[in-house]
């Protein structure tokens, strides 16, 4: 009887050493799921907040220390002269003076802009490794070429801003920075020429020039050829790329000189081409020299100056060859290339339809192959914005009239939407994910309640998403999601796809365009 009731005993005390530690990992896996944190920028008085559209691992709203940058509005309405590429918000649409903000350890701080400060409207762009922002910001100054106020590059560092000149024009903006501190961007000099197809600045008359600053000094990259030419992006390597007039004579089908996407490197600009077109441009470089961007072809040479035109072609130039990815993708068509990383990732918003021209849903573009990220909560369209090294994505799904609705995290398979992932009854619904970083932080816009996702860009705020357990810790970027989460999305996710009538079609690009104000100069399509 005695062994007896000791095997017994033995029995029940192995079965509680066994089944204790699996109890406790089964707990510690509940406690690991990942949920965000969610940051609510508000705004500086007025009814507007937003980050720049990134995309890839060298434009970075939000840095790897999550720092945050972007534009805020102030409770100062609008001047008659105040310059509508800067005033309310990047696109514009804004009513009220905005200036550059920073988010850093808990606390927003108005970065101001150059005198006069009140009056003056400033956006930072990007934020590099340690800290130094780069944007540009009025100077009070009216440029009489133009009627609107001067727009100066300028950095902030160490919570000052700084001028950083100019050759010699009244408009300039530095949009890229690099962890060693180099800056590019645009500056008018005082030559006549009204640089039509590059110039942001629709009324200026006088050149436009790629500039790469460096130790306090400001260098003309040169051109192609003709009499202008824009930098937008640098990479750590200090590459950068850009476009450029080849020629000053017009071409016969756009009428205007032709203008190619460079690479700038050790003082030498090379040329990339176009997909047989007239017009092309970079929108991202990566850290191995790899070019994405946009080029029109030989069937409609002005296409990327036509709001919407199938002509305008998505590309990848690496290894010196330029491949369009409209016509050698398998699974979809990319319309928009609006992310890209390292690893050559690619995201944006792809045509997936058998017939082309409807059904446009959030692709990843990886050696050829468009994989469909799909939409979430029951919206019939999606965009995908930005991608990190991880091969996370976050973008915006559409509701099926075409209006911003969700942001979304894609990984791992799954399309996530974003408001899933936040406390319930949270002070914003996400609209939009603009950018994430390699510690997964995420960074975009969203609406306070009773804002319909429609008016975004008019009464959003800027937001950041920090990732965290369920204990409260900060930084479980790692962490799995709650499997009964995953599932929710997925059974939400199957919207049955809509085919757009051609004035759906056009409402919804148009929608998409409002978004392209990252890239200066450059766009899917033209601003209104």
């Amino acid at each position: 009887m005695k062994s007896i009731t000791l095997t017994f005993i033995s029995a029940i005390t192995l079965f509680f050493a066994l089944a204790v530690p699996v109890r406790l990992a089964a707990q510690e896996q509940t406690r690991n799921f990942r949920h965000y944190k969610l940051i609510d920028i508000g705004t500086f008085g007025g009814t507007l907040s937003l980050m720049n559209f990134p995309g890839d691992s060298n434009n970075k709203a939000v840095n790897m220390r999550g720092v945050t940058v972007g534009a805020s509005a102030t409770s100062t309405p609008k001047l008659p002269t105040s310059s509508p590429f800067i005033c309310g918000g990047d696109d514009g649409f804004g009513f009220f003076i905005t200036h550059a903000f920073r988010w850093q350890n808990g606390t927003v701080r108005d970065l101001g802009a150059l005198p006069p400060r009140k009056v003056d409207c400033s956006n930072a762009y990007q934020v590099n490794a340690s800290g130094e922002m780069v944007g540009f910001s009025e100077n009070g100054q009216v440029d009489p070429l133009v009627g609107f106020n001067q727009s100066r590059a300028v950095r902030w560092k160490n919570g000052e801003i700084e001028d950083l000149g100019s050759f010699g024009g009244n408009q300039n903006e530095a949009i890229s920075i690099n962890n060693r501190g180099q800056i590019v961007g645009f500056s008018q000099n005082t030559i006549s020429s009204d640089c039509v197809g590059l110039n942001f600045f629709p009324l200026g008359t006088t050149q436009l020039r790629a500039f790469l600053w460096q130790k306090r000094v400001m260098r003309d990259l040169g051109t192609l050829g003709g009499n202008c030419a824009i930098a937008n992006y640098i990479n750590e390597q200090g590459q950068v790329a850009g476009a450029s007039e080849t020629t000053t004579t017009p071409n016969p089908d756009t009428g205007i000189p032709p203008q190619d996407p460079f690479l700038w490197e050790e003082g030498k600009m090379t040329d990339l081409g176009t997909l047989g077109g007239a017009i092309g441009f970079p929108l991202f470089l990566n850290n191995h020299g790899q070019v994405v961007g946009l080029s029109s072809t030989s069937a409609n040479p002005g296409a990327c100056f036509t709001e919407g035109d199938p002509n305008c072609h998505p590309f990848l130039w690496k290894h010196g060859n330029l491949i369009d990815l409209g016509t050698t993708s398998f699974g979809g068509s990319p319309v928009t290339p609006d992310g890209f990383n390292d690893a050559g990732a690619i995201v944006g918003a792809a045509d997936f339809s058998s017939t082309g021209g409807s059904t446009f849903d959030a692709y990843l573009w990886r050696n050829g192959v468009a994989t469909d990220l799909g939409a979430v909560s029951g919206d019939c369209f999606s965009r995908a914005i930005a991608i990190n090294s991880h091969s996370q994505v976050v973008g915006n799904s559409f509701s099926c009239d075409g209006n911003f609705h969700n942001a979304f995290l894609w990984q791992d398979g799954s399309i996530i939407d974003l408001n899933t992932l936040i406390p319930a009854n949270s002070s914003l619904q996400l609209a939009g994910g603009s950018d994430i970083n390699d510690r997964g932080e995420i960074a975009g816009i969203g609406v306070p309640p009773g804002i319909p996702p429609a008016n975004v860009f008019v009464e959003g705020h800027a937001f950041l998403l920090i990732p965290v357990c369920a204990d409260g810790t900060e930084g479980c970027a790692d962490a799995p999601i709650d499997p009964a989460v995953l599932a929710q999305n997925r059974a939400e996710s199957g919207a049955v796809p809509k085919t757009m009538t051609a004035e759906e079609l056009a409402t919804f690009k148009q929608r998409m365009a409002r978004m392209e104000g990252r890239n200066r100069g450059f766009g899917v399509w033209p601003r209104r």
